[in-house]
């Protein structure tokens, strides 16, 4: 089961950033996944959970265009204020995916809101959409207060994405950075 939307909304109900983005820990975080990036330059990023656009602001310069989707309208407002340049769309996954082409997919801190399913789901629509993108995945190593804890989904989503071998890019007390890229 997904986390409801309700719950998200909470999160950003006082705040443009419920996590303290701009801090030092997220910061450094955010720089240590655009250097796992393969490729200095990608034709389209598309960031799945995207919040108020702060790894955008990292990645979308590396991207001829970027687009970045998330559930609440708050965090897409304030992504659109941080990165003018990208494409913020409003949606909540599982819902259908741009009917663009990108060569670069990321999912920071974003599977384990999702349920095992609709991991696996999501999985298979990347894979078949975006077959030959790369696939970058961060993934918390705390407690996430959800059902499932963040290599959980890890696990999940790379078991189910067999078109893609991953590797560990980075791993951090708190984090670890995985590419995929196409068999």
């Amino acid at each position: 089961m997904s986390v409801p939307l309700t719950e998200l909304q909470r999160l950003y109900a006082g705040t443009d950033d419920p996590w303290d983005f701009d801090g030092v820990y997220e910061q450094a975080k955010f720089a240590a996944t655009a250097d796992a990036l393969s490729r200095d330059a990608y034709d389209a990023g598309f960031e799945i959970g995207c919040g108020n656009g702060a790894l955008a602001q990292h990645l979308a310069p590396r991207c001829g265009r970027y687009v970045g989707m998330d559930a609440v309208e708050r965090a897409i407002e304030a992504a659109r204020r941080r990165v003018p340049e990208a494409s913020f769309i409003r949606d909540l996954y599982p819902c259908p995916l741009p009917n663009e082409e990108f060569d670069l997919i990321v999912l920071s801190e974003f599977l384990y809101f999702l349920g095992a399913e609709t991991i696996r789901d999501l999985a298979a629509d990347i894979e078949g959409r975006w077959p030959t993108a790369e696939l970058i995945l961060v993934t918390y190593l705390g407690d996430t207060a959800h059902s499932l804890q963040g290599e959980e989904t890890l696990a999940i989503f790379t078991d189910a994405a067999t078109g893609h071998r991953f590797e560990p890019v980075r791993q951090e007390t708190r984090y670890r950075i995985d590419r995929g890229l196409p068999k």
